[in-house]
């Protein structure tokens, strides 16, 4: 298990007087939905309207527990349940009823989806989606594609709802010893992406198949115990960083970011957790990297 990133959060809100502040992501099957609710509701008065609540199925936090995950329709009913509590509503549960009075405004609830169900039903019931499906434009068309469909259903403002593409980011100077470190970070955002789906119904191409399924079978979801080197041997190194991540020098990811943008990226959240060193990729990225991308918008 790793550390909780409710301390985390808190720590940022007290220091953070600006930025969004969101939980990516927690899950209903080991945290109940109420008991979410209430600790959003909580960090949000710590930072007043900046608070985001994401919510996933299920991945590393539920495997490593033995546990399965939220199916859709789950997915689907607890989103709705958490964002009626949000709004200090009483929702009955079972044979009780729970109720937030005390809560000032609504944190956002956003789900984190990838596959075709999960991201029309993220466009139906939470206030955004955190797409994880690569940065290639076809992929980013096809996934925000779903997610309008969703949207279109109960006849929501496109404009009320937010999608933020995500990616694994490391910025270093040394950008050999960032691609040595980076295989264990691609065979998870990999074997989250592919499931046990057929990798060609996921977006990869026919000569990728064989490996990206050997890839599913070998990786670990345990913290420490991801074979860094399994994707290069694989031979899904090249691809699985141009699909799904920012890697190298800041030159390097400035490319790699400007990239996206032209493949049709809007907003782009990064995950630094296993970054060679998170605290100096934030640093650089923001220095070096953040400045450049800004210049592009003028």
């Amino acid at each position: 298990m790793r550390w909780t990133p409710w301390v985390a959060a808190a720590l940022v809100a007290r220091l953070n007087k600006t930025s969004e502040i969101s939980i990516c992501v927690t899950n209903f099957v080991t945290r109940q939905p109420a008991v979410s609710a209430a600790a959003i509701a909580s960090l949000d008065l710590l930072a007043p309207g900046r608070t985001v609540l994401g919510i996933g199925a299920g991945h590393s936090g539920t495997k490593n527990l033995g546990a399965g995950k939220s199916t859709v329709k789950e997915m689907e009913e607890q989103v709705a349940f958490t964002r009626r509590l949000l709004r200090a509503e009483e929702v009955k549960v079972g044979d009780g009823a729970a109720q937030m009075p005390w809560i000032k405004r609504p944190s956002k609830v956003f789900m984190a989806a990838s596959h075709p169900k999960a991201l029309e039903a993220s466009g139906r019931v939470a206030d955004g989606a955190f797409i994880n499906y690569g940065l290639q434009a076809d992929l980013v068309a096809d996934s925000e594609r779903l997610v309008a469909n969703g949207i279109q259903s109960p006849n929501r403002p496109s404009d009320e709802f937010e999608i933020w593409q995500i990616a694994g980011m490391d910025c270093n100077e040394d950008g050999d010893r960032v691609r040595q470190h980076a295989g264990a970070a691609l065979a998870f955002g990999a074997g989250y992406l592919i499931g046990d789906k057929d990798p060609l119904t996921r977006g990869v191409p026919p000569e990728h198949r064989e490996g990206m399924l050997a890839l599913v079978r070998s990786y670990s979801t345990r913290p420490g115990a991801q074979n860094i080197k399994l994707v290069k041997d694989l031979g899904l190194f090249d691809y699985l960083s141009r699909r799904g991540a920012v890697l190298g020098t800041p030159d390097e990811c400035f490319e790699q970011a400007s990239a996206a943008r032209a493949a049709g990226v809007r907003q782009l959240m990064f995950s630094v957790s296993v970054a060679v060193d998170p605290v100096e990729a934030v640093r650089l990225f923001g220095e070096q990297v953040l400045p450049r991308l800004r210049a592009l918008r003028n």
